[in-house]
């Protein structure tokens, strides 16, 4: 049996793989490899899956939100249908994002932050991922919500923007949970925001977006979870999600996703599947209420 990660190595998603495989393994009493087959916005990964026998033994590690945006904006380029061409077999985690500034902007909060921008309109600027990634679709939101003009950065993924912010090169971006918590340690950023419905158990004292007066149009939470190939017996697909559940439900697991301020979820198939179809019609919405696509 084998996780397919459709990313590099060493991020939030490939960790959470790991992890489930060595619980799965253990569950069911052979190994779990995971196997990271990166590039093309992590469609390649997903279109290795699609095309696999469909049998139970090929499992996507799915970055859903991710994937959700995808489908919107590059349509039949993605090369599978995220709907009908898997059976989605658990949600595993939810992921917010947080907003970080660099501790040398001396901001402390998000009110301070924002009449900072207001007198410098134009002048500074937030890092993303990319355009259509989840961090600009997050930071075009956070403009609307607050009447701000700050100028969005792309990067080839979250480490280089970090980089760039700590910096002082660009003054903000949204980035996950986890990356912030990582990039702690020094004290040379500064959480001043969670995108999420709900404060983060590892960041107490950073309040959400809506607890500071920021109201966007929809929280910017990656959710995670896995599928198998359309057509996968349903026998097998329940049989996963309970061997999921169960491997989820470790302290060891537990302990070390709530340090990286993941809220992991035990739910059935069914939930899965409901999920991720509310996901692309959330993300449809807010594509079409922030007017990006890939040609900006």
């Amino acid at each position: 049996m084998s996780i397919i990660v459709a990313y590099p190595p060493g991020g939030s998603l490939d960790a959470m793989a790991r992890m489930i495989a060595q619980h799965l393994g253990e569950k069911r009493g052979h190994s779990v490899v995971v196997d990271n087959k990166p590039g093309f916005s992590g469609n390649i990964g997903a279109q290795y899956v699609a095309k696999a026998r469909p049998d139970g033994n090929t499992l996507l590690m799915t970055a859903l939100t991710s994937y959700a945006i995808n489908a919107r904006l590059m349509g039949e380029k993605t090369g599978y249908d995220l709907l009908k061409g898997f059976e989605h077999v658990a949600i595993v985690g939810y992921l917010p994002n947080v907003l970080i500034v660099p501790a040398s902007l001396g901001v402390d909060d998000l009110k301070s932050f924002i009449d900072l921008i207001k007198s410098r309109p134009g002048e500074l600027s937030y890092g993303t991922t990319g355009n259509g990634s989840l961090e600009h679709i997050a930071g075009e939101m956070f403009k609307r919500a607050t009447g701000i003009d700050i100028e969005p950065v792309p990067y080839k993924g979250s480490t280089p923007g970090v980089t760039d912010l700590i910096g002082g090169r660009i003054q903000a971006m949204f980035v996950n949970t986890s990356t912030a918590i990582n990039n702690l340690q020094g004290g040379r950023i500064r959480v001043i925001g969670v995108a999420g419905p709900n404060r983060v158990a590892a960041l107490p004292d950073v309040p959400t977006l809506r607890e500071a007066g920021v109201e966007m149009s929809n929280d910017v939470v990656s959710i995670f979870g896995i599928a198998v190939p359309a057509g996968t017996p349903q026998e097998v697909v329940e049989q996963l999600n309970k061997d999921l559940n169960a491997a989820l439900d470790n302290d060891d697991i537990k302990e070390r996703f709530g340090g990286l301020g993941i809220e992991l979820v035990s739910e059935s198939a069914a939930y899965a599947t409901k999920r991720i179809e509310d996901e692309v019609a959330t993300w449809n919405r807010v594509l079409d209420e922030t007017g990006i696509t890939l040609h900006e």
